[in-house]
């Protein structure tokens, strides 16, 4: 079976084939427009399951993306996409969008001439259907029902309920405009997330069982995300706040917080019944890069002030990448500021602040460093992290045993060894934001109670006269 859809205009079809399951044999066609339409979306749903919506619908789908045009094969839930074939590498086609479940078991996407640009390369398997399961799980099934391919093992950003992730799994979800990604990990001692970028990975939120117990995999159910070891008993979990039946998890592109959602049928529309962050300052990219969430919640950007120079609108303006050597470059010592990043590339044991900043002076990879110290079991310890860009800093309160300093081109305000002078360049740049709150706020009250004198008085006098 052979079918044209032609999308000319931003638009959404409704489907042309919709029963839970196709059969070899199966094709079907979007043509593409001829010129690029900025947030053009067309869609044939050709599928979905029988079930109370939202339901499941399966898509192929031809979108605007970056001044071309992307094919893909998605699952969606409601409104709300929540597997696809272009999630780590999209197909950009012109002319058409064509899915054809080929007569030997290989479904394809291909684009002008034929070109295939996504297969599950099933071909030679005996796979006789696709088939959309009640769980959202799309599957390519032979002649006995055997599961030869399904989408629950090449998992996006979203896990839906019933569904399993085991260890070394991992969800990804990319950020516009951004070369960095997050991801969500299965590992043996720990669920977390982390914020990629390059070489570098850092961990911003983590949740590990208890008694060191390790994991096998963990599933999404009615009212939690539970954790089970590989005798497949639960050893912990992450309840649901709301009463009802959680949907699906998902990593937020925008944020990269981890929520986990139910359908709410009053406002008609999926809602969060567990964030795993909860304040502003928490979220990784939550501040342009050189900049510092504060107490207030809102950014201010560590202004680097060079000779000749002055400030500048754009957190990161003038700041050099790839710097290193001790005649080039020094540390700035910011007090008052912390990283919520965990990166991977700790050390240990160190002497001194001192040593922590040689480090990163002498990788011309580093931009910022952490120093940490307290004890741990009577055990007094420093360590030290290095960062490969400025982000996920965060006001904290002083005294809280870390140190955070900033590589900068030698001459710039301060130094390594001159913590006096950056204290208060410090108090002064981070409290920009907090700062103009509290003159709007006191400015605000003063306006009030001086309007109210006046109200007052020019009541007493009308009723005097």
């Amino acid at each position: 079976m052979k079918l044209f859809v032609f999308a000319l205009v931003v638009q959404f079809f409704t489907c042309v084939s919709c029963s839970s399951d196709v059969q070899i044999g199966y094709q079907v066609t979007l043509a593409v427009p001829v010129a690029y339409t900025k947030g053009f979306t067309g869609r044939a749903f050709l599928m979905e399951t029988d079930q109370v919506v939202p339901n499941f619908r399966v898509a192929l789908s031809v979108e605007a993306v970056d001044k071309s045009y992307s094919c893909s094969l998605d699952v969606f839930l409601g409104d709300v996409r929540v597997w696809s074939s272009g999630h780590l590498l999209r197909f950009y086609t012109m002319d058409k969008c064509a899915l054809e479940l080929t007569l030997d078991g290989d479904l394809r996407l291909k684009g002008q001439n034929d070109k295939v640009g996504w297969r599950t390369g099933t071909f030679g398997q005996g796979v006789k259907r696709l088939n959309l399961l009640k769980t959202g799980n799309l599957v390519l099934a032979d002649a006995l029902d055997i599961i030869i391919w399904q989408s629950f093992n090449f998992p996006t950003d979203i896990m839906v309920w019933g569904q399993r992730l085991v260890v070394e799994t991992t969800l990804t979800s990319f950020p516009k405009n951004s070369n960095s990604f997050y991801s969500f990990e299965i590992q043996t001692d720990k669920i977390a997330l982390y914020l990629n970028s390059g070489k570098w990975k850092y961990s911003y939120w983590e949740f590990k069982p208890s008694k060191n117990r390790n994991i096998s995999f963990v599933g999404l159910a009615t009212k939690a995300l539970e954790i089970y070891n590989d005798r497949g008993q639960k050893i912990a979990q992450i309840p649901s706040r709301e009463p009802e039946p959680l949907r699906f998890l998902a990593i937020g592109n925008k944020t990269g917080n981890l929520g986990l959602y139910h359908f709410s049928p009053e406002n008609r529309k999926f809602e969060a019944s567990f964030q795993a962050l909860n304040t502003t300052c928490d979220l990784p990219l939550a501040c342009k890069p050189y900049g510092i969430c504060t107490f207030s919640n809102a950014c201010s950007c560590i202004r680097l002030i060079t000779r000749g120079e002055g400030l500048s609108s754009d957190c990161s303006h003038g700041i050099p990448e790839g710097f290193c050597g001790r005649h080039r470059v020094e540390m700035l010592d910011l007090q008052g500021v912390s990283s919520i990043l965990r990166a991977t590339l700790t050390k240990v044991n160190i002497t001194s602040k001192e040593v922590c900043a040689d480090l990163c002076i002498d990788d011309c990879a580093c931009v910022a460093a952490l120093h940490t110290s307290g004890q741990d079991c009577g055990v007094i310890f420093q360590q030290c992290t290095l960062y490969g860009e400025v982000r996920g800093v965060k006001q904290v309160e002083r005294g809280s045993g870390s140190s955070y300093m900033v590589k900068v081109l030698k001459g710039t305000h301060g130094g390594h060894g001159k913590s006096s002078g950056l204290k208060k360049w410090v108090l002064i740049v981070v409290g920009v934001a907090d700062g103009l709150i509290i003159i709007l706020v006191l400015g605000g009250v003063g306006y009030y109670v001086i309007h109210k004198r006046k109200n007052y008085s020019s009541e007493t006098g009308n009723s005097t006269s």
